[in-house]
């Protein structure tokens, strides 16, 4: 069996098939297991490695009483945010302007920081809080 990272952030989203092909072309997500619901509609888990590390995406499931979980609603202030390191602080500007484009909403346009790293915030179409940090002068 493959080892699991430590900690992974698990993402309830509608549709989770929708969220997955998102983060597949604005992160660069690569599917390592996919688990479909027994409808055929929804998306029971996903782990998806975005950047190096795991991120878990399902559907949302009321009817099973599974987590007492729900999708971000529009307006609502993140409770948590993803935060993705890259190696160099122009692939900040890359993925920032790639996830726009694709309907992420900018919360901190790309800037260079005072604690030395190039840093931007978006929100996924399907209401998730990213931080984007990549090291300056790269």
């Amino acid at each position: 069996m493959a080892e699991r990272p430590r900690v992974a952030p698990y993402l309830t989203a509608t549709p989770a098939a929708a969220a997955i092909a998102f983060y597949t072309a604005a992160f660069g997500a690569r599917q390592k297991a996919l688990m479909p619901s027994l409808d055929g509609l929804r998306i029971a888990h996903c782990e998806l490695e975005i950047n190096g590390g795991s991120v878990m995406v399902a559907d949302i499931f009321p009817e099973l009483g599974l987590g007492n979980t729900r999708p971000p609603l529009p307006g609502d202030a993140a409770p948590a945010s993803v935060s993705l390191e890259f190696d160099k602080g122009s692939e900040v500007d890359e993925v920032f302007a790639r996830a726009t484009s694709l309907g992420a909403k900018a919360e901190a346009q790309p800037t260079h920081t005072f604690w030395g790293t190039r840093f931007a915030i978006l929100r996924d179409p399907f209401g998730h809080r990213w931080l984007l940090n990549g090291p300056l002068g790269s």
